[in-house]
């Protein structure tokens, strides 16, 4: 769980909300922003903007990846090199026919399809061309679907300003009765706060949020690439391990080196 994620959250719009109650001087004054004709409007023009734009299953995607505001995805770096050491120490000692057993066990389509290729002697050339389009490609899935809340934080405060305006010719409509002059007037400018204060304290700090996860994701696709291509190349498990380790920041870095004599007393039938 993801708790800085809820806190921000919940510091944005209590900020806002105590500082509307403190400006009136009374705890009531918050239904002074409880407005649904407004929300309808706001939360109704954003949803349509976005279908309008956006294919469908991008879009269903980018629902989706909400979660990992709450729980991101797990990416363990330091298991994901010692996984990839293993294979170059099979490889080496019984050759690439033994990655075989490594990639019917694995989940991951790139994984699987990287081992495999190994398995089948591709040169390495052809096998950087082959994962690079498939890195390409479900990196740029990822990042259309996340354009989803970008997108949404772009239309939100324009449909505000919509609401608005629909408030405002509500006013003009009923000048001869002043009683409902500011009801009507109340609704314009709630239509502005929900637009403006959606788009600044939810979609484009969502939208942002997807990317730093996407970026983890696609980094560690980069380490498994690098390493496939180090075992391709007959490199030795501790070059690549090394390798491997440069693409990590100081806090994802293994506090250890992995243990090459470990893997030695494993059995091939037993790693995973």
């Amino acid at each position: 769980m993801d708790k800085q994620s809820i806190i921000g959250l919940l510091i944005g719009v209590g900020a806002i909300l105590l500082g509307h109650v403190l400006e009136n001087g009374r705890i009531d004054a918050l239904m002074q922003l409880v407005q649904p004709s407004a929300l309808v409007i706001v939360l109704g023009g954003t949803l349509g903007a976005v279908l309008l734009q956006t294919p469908f299953n991008y879009f269903w995607r980018g629902v989706g990846m909400l979660a990992w505001i709450f729980r991101p995805p797990k990416v363990d770096y330091p298991r994901q090199i010692e996984r990839i050491v293993q294979w170059s120490f099979f490889s080496r000692r019984e050759g690439l026919l033994a990655l075989e057993n490594f990639a019917n066990k694995t989940n991951d389509p790139l994984e699987r399809k990287g081992l495999q290729l190994l398995v089948d002697g591709i040169d390495v050339e052809r096998l950087r061309d082959i994962l690079d389009a498939g890195f390409r490609t479900q990196d740029m899935e990822y990042r259309q679907a996340a354009r989803i809340w970008e997108a949404a934080g772009g239309y939100s405060p324009t449909i505000g300003i919509l609401g608005a305006v629909l408030g405002l010719i509500h006013v003009m409509n009923n000048l001869a009765d002043p009683t409902k002059l500011g009801a009507g007037i109340a609704v314009a400018f709630v239509a502005t706060i929900y637009g403006v204060g959606l788009a600044n304290l939810v979609y484009l700090p969502i939208a942002n949020k997807l990317k730093v996860h996407i970026g983890r994701l696609m980094r560690s696709r980069e380490v498994l690439i690098e390493g496939l291509l180090g075992i391709a190349m007959g490199e030795s498990p501790r070059v690549i391990e090394g390798r491997l380790v440069g693409y990590l920041n100081q806090d994802e870095q293994p506090k250890n080196r992995v243990n090459i004599s470990r893997l030695a007393k494993m059995e091939k039938g037993h790693a995973s």
